[in-house]
């Protein structure tokens, strides 16, 4: 077996939530569960008494408990979760009402607001009185196109509290791709701003906001936070309306919680949009909450001491995660702009002054700042920084290497990854377990998954399809429009009747029981038929300090697939001959022959999804004369405009 990168000390091991867990479990269920691996024995082997017992760990407010955990887990997709129970998604959001710190937000050039949560349930209150005398009720869709700030997530719990669906997007995005989300929806609010911060420069959102709003006749009222100016001009967005002109004056004494079923929407989240509209996906308010509590409080390790951030938006799942750290009543730190404006110090600054215990990236952070030759380690006081979550994409056994070498050796770094979909994780970190090169340390807690090879049998130490064998509650109730359920059918279940197919390689490693992950399985290349991932090049190729980031396709060619890869060059270098061939000899040793380019092409860019995710299938579709659909839905669309110039070339 290999050496871990991290194993945690004994006291650490005592203290960690998932350790009162697992004596919780052996007292209530007569167990000698003593490790992770038992436990999640215990949870897939025994899934409604593993929810069951998350319900009353997580102290799940209700104002009914349920008759059953689980209807019928044979029903795949179907299954009805803690049936008979009715409870409110805000209000156990809103469980403390002291003058603990619940929100630090910060934005570029602006100093920190401190938030505590008896004046973030003054203002909830208020903001839930003013949206009730308008009409608004369970089950209408309110929207936010906000930035990452304290105002958006008092506008979620705000609608949430009344039973109102809540979807959102971050005003990075464009406003042709807010309303490919928004207008499928029809929402009666949509709460936005009239600008934003970003790379030390001020955008006024007010002509994206009016093009929205005339697009989408189903709002009733836009109310907009002024945020970078006093008084912002809204006369020509109809329907509009300043925050402060629409929140209540009056502070009621409590919130009207509005009790509905454990089923009953609270989200809808959105696909990517690379190859399309996006999916509109209805998560469950019950489902969402004791999955967030079992990932924050199990997995994560979330304390009420502690400072919890990441680095994310409005338009990505990792925002609805983090916010709903205020359960456990954690401090959320909330940051809005570039991270790396006006450098790569700018989120260690943070850590330092603001004592993060709990930090979250993607693995293009990671990356960057290993491109960057950063030492966040050396040039900053780190003590309160006792874990690193990291999502988004895969990470490379050198990227794990990198976070213990420069940033800090006692830390845990708790990999995660699962999808927009479920809301949280299909696998996931254990503070109790060692963490080791390359890979997340298991499998999430009672997510029944498996490596399924192409003849759909489950296998261990080989490159196969991530399934999930049995029904989990933050899967989504439905799609949105989606009247017969067949597109919910098709995106998960068309290739494995009744198993979960998500759409991601993965080796789940037999010695220490880790998984890595390789990139999607939707998207595959397969020079003469030999299937490969995506991550097994990016493994090899951005380990040399002259790349700063690749893209990888596969090129229908004369019968075949050849494989082009693109590289970034790192600040001052040049993907030379020289270069090409010491990638080569290395993806021919480290890989094999099949993993060689045909062609390896320097760019300027690497396209990205909001969720910081490659969009191979963009650059994919450019090489074989089809559109791109959606670049809105990219963080760096202009970054297509290379792969389309050498479009001609690439085709002789």
């Amino acid at each position: 077996m290999r050496k871990p990168v991290w194993t945690p000390s004994d006291d650490r091991v005592e203290q960690a939530n998932i350790t009162q867990f697992i004596n919780f479990v052996n007292k209530k269920h007569h167990q000698r569960i003593e490790s992770y691996d038992q436990l999640y024995k215990w949870s897939v082997e025994n899934i409604p008494e593993f929810w069951a017992a998350m319900w009353e760990f997580g102290d799940v407010k209700a104002s009914r408990i349920y008759d059953e955990v689980v209807d019928d887990l044979g029903k795949f997709p179907g299954a009805k979760w803690f049936v008979g129970s009715k409870l409110n998604f805000a209000e156990n959001l809103s469980r403390y009402r002291d003058d603990h710190l619940a929100f630090i937000f910060k934005a570029e050039a602006r100093t920190s607001v401190r938030m505590t949560y008896a004046q973030l349930f003054d203002s909830v209150a208020r903001l839930a009185k003013s949206l009730r005398e308008i009409g608004v009720a369970a089950h209408d869709r309110v929207a936010a196109y906000m930035p990452n700030t304290a105002e958006t997530a008092i506008s979620m719990l705000a609608s949430t509290s009344i039973g109102a669906i809540w979807s959102s997007c971050g005003t990075e995005l464009g406003p042709r791709a807010v309303i490919d989300r928004f207008g499928q929806i029809d929402p009666k609010i949509l709460f936005t701003v009239a600008g934003y911060p970003y790379k030390g420069r001020k955008f006024n959102t007010l002509a994206n906001v009016r093009e929205i709003a005339k697009a989408i006749p189903s709002l009733e009222k836009v109310v907009v936070f002024p945020y970078l100016e006093d008084d912002p001009n809204i006369s020509e967005i109809p329907n509009a309306i300043l925050h402060s002109d629409f929140i209540s004056k009056e502070s009621p004494s409590s919130i009207l919680f509005k009790q509905l079923p454990f089923n009953h929407p609270v989200y809808i989240m959105f696909s990517s949009g690379t190859t399309g509209k996006p999916k509109c996906m209805v998560q469950g308010a019950g489902g969402i909450l004791i999955n967030h509590l079992k990932e924050l409080i199990l997995h994560t390790d979330v304390k009420r001491e502690d400072r919890i951030f990441y680095i994310a938006t409005p338009s990505w799942m990792m925002w609805n995660w983090l916010l709903s750290s205020l359960a456990i009543g954690a401090t959320v730190i909330l940051y809005d702009g570039n991270p790396n404006y006006p450098n790569w110090r700018t989120m260690w600054k943070l850590v330092q002054e603001e004592r993060m215990t709990i930090l979250g990236c993607s693995a293009t952070y990671i990356n960057y700042l290993r491109s960057e030759g950063a030492k966040p380690g050396e040039t900053h006081n780190l003590s309160s920084l006792r874990e690193i979550s990291q999502t988004g994409s895969p990470l490379s056994a050198d990227g794990f290497e990198y976070v213990y070498n420069e940033i800090k050796k006692d830390l845990h770094f708790n990999s995660i990854s699962g999808g927009t979909d479920i809301n949280g994780c299909f696998a996931a970190g254990s503070p109790i377990q060692p963490v080791y090169a390359g890979e997340l340390q298991g499998p999430a807690l009672a997510m029944k998954i498996a490596a399924y090879d192409e003849r759909g049998i489950a296998v261990l130490d080989k490159q196969a399809e991530l399934v999930c064998e049995a029904p989990s509650p933050s899967m989504p109730l439905y799609f949105w429009n989606d009247p017969d359920g067949r597109r919910y059918g098709d995106a998960y279940f068309s290739v494995y009747p009744s198993i979960w197919r998500h759409g991601d390689w993965i080796i789940i490693h037999s010695d220490t029981g880790g998984i890595t992950f390789l990139g999607r399985s939707d998207f595959t290349l397969k020079p003469s038929g030999v299937r490969i991932g995506p991550a097994e090049v990016y493994n090899v190729v951005e380990k040399f300090e002259e790349v700063a980031d690749s893209i990888v396709v596969g090129q229908n060619w004369k019968g075949d697939q050849r494989i082009i890869l693109f590289v970034k060059p790192a600040p001052g270098f040049r993907v030379t001959a020289d270069l090409r061939a010491e990638i080569t000899r290395a993806l021919r040793k480290q890989a094999s022959p099949r993993h060689v380019p045909a062609l390896i092409i320097e760019v300027p860019d690497v396209p990205y999804t909001f969720s910081m995710k490659k969009v191979e299938s963009a650059v994919s579709n450019i090489m074989h004369g089809k559109p791109v659909t959606n670049r809105d839905a990219l963080i760096n669309p202009e970054s297509l405009d290379f792969y389309e110039k050498t479009l001609n070339e690439l085709q002789k």
